[in-house]
Order: C-alpha cells, then sequence, then structure tokens
C-alpha cells in the first residue's frame, strides 16, 4: 500500500513539473528580424500565439496592414496586428512543442511547425515546414522583457 501511495505521490510531482514546464513558453517573443512581437498562450490543452505589435503596423497608405497574401478572399481583409499566427502546439515530454501550425502573413501561407525553449528560457527556436521538419527553415525568437 505505502509503494502504491508513494508511486502516486510521484507520478503527481513528475506530472506537475511536465506542467510546469510546458508553461515556459509562455510570454511575449520578439520575432527573428524584431520587427514583430508575438504572445504565446495557453489554447485548451495546446499552445497559440498571435502578433500582438509590428513596427511597421501601417501600410504606406497610413491604414493598418491587412492579410492581403491570404488565399481566401474572405480574409484577407483582416488586420495583422492581432492575428493568430501560432495555434495547435503540443508540449510533448521531450521539451518540445508541436504537430501545430504557423501562419506567414508575408506570404499567406500556412506551415506545419514545432518550437523548442532554450534552457535559460529567452530564446525559442521555431521551425515551419511542409511535410517533414528536415525541409523548412527555422529562426530563433527572443522574449521580451
Amino acid at each position: 500500500m505505502k509503494s502504491i501511495v508513494l508511486s502516486l505521490i510521484l507520478f503527481s510531482i513528475h506530472f506537475n513539473l511536465l506542467a510546469q514546464d510546458a508553461k515556459a513558453v509562455i510570454g511575449v517573443w520578439y520575432t527573428a528580424d524584431q520587427r514583430g512581437k508575438v504572445e504565446i498562450y495557453p489554447c485548451e490543452d495546446e499552445y497559440c500565439g498571435k502578433l500582438v505589435w509590428m513596427k511597421d503596423p501601417n501600410g504606406p497608405d497610413g491604414k493598418p496592414r491587412k492579410d492581403v497574401e491570404n488565399p481566401d478572399p474572405a480574409l484577407q481583409n483582416r488586420t495583422i496586428q492581432g492575428l493568430q499566427i501560432l495555434k495547435n502546439l503540443e508540449y510533448d515530454e521531450d521539451g518540445e512543442y508541436e504537430d501545430g501550425e504557423i501562419y506567414d502573413p508575408e506570404s499567406g501561407k500556412t506551415y506545419s511547425c514545432l518550437m523548442r525553449l532554450s534552457e535559460d528560457g529567452n530564446n525559442l527556436e521555431i521551425r515551419g515546414y511542409i511535410g517533414f521538419s528536415l525541409i523548412g527553415r527555422s529562426e530563433e525568437w527572443t522574449r521580451t522583457k
């Protein structure tokens, strides 16, 4: 009986540590070129992210930039700032956030996505890819202070 209780306690501690590690990604991140900030937040049992700040939020006409490259004409009038660009990222026991998607408003394309947080928690490797993660592009985001 004592071993069952001990096992349950150890499992509970391990589960809580995993949950804490998963939440470490929550916060606001500068994109690689520092032209944008993305807020990563929990959405149900996964993680999502929205573009909360842009260095140049307005186009040449002085109006907020729109999602004109989106292949869906019904979505081309959306304002880019405030747009959800990350979704469905699941935390796994290897410390990666995977099986998600990232939307690139500059091209209008959506890619599969995985993320990996640095040990110090201040850098986030984002990888967008098509099909296999070997075929794609990575960039590093930096946590804002």
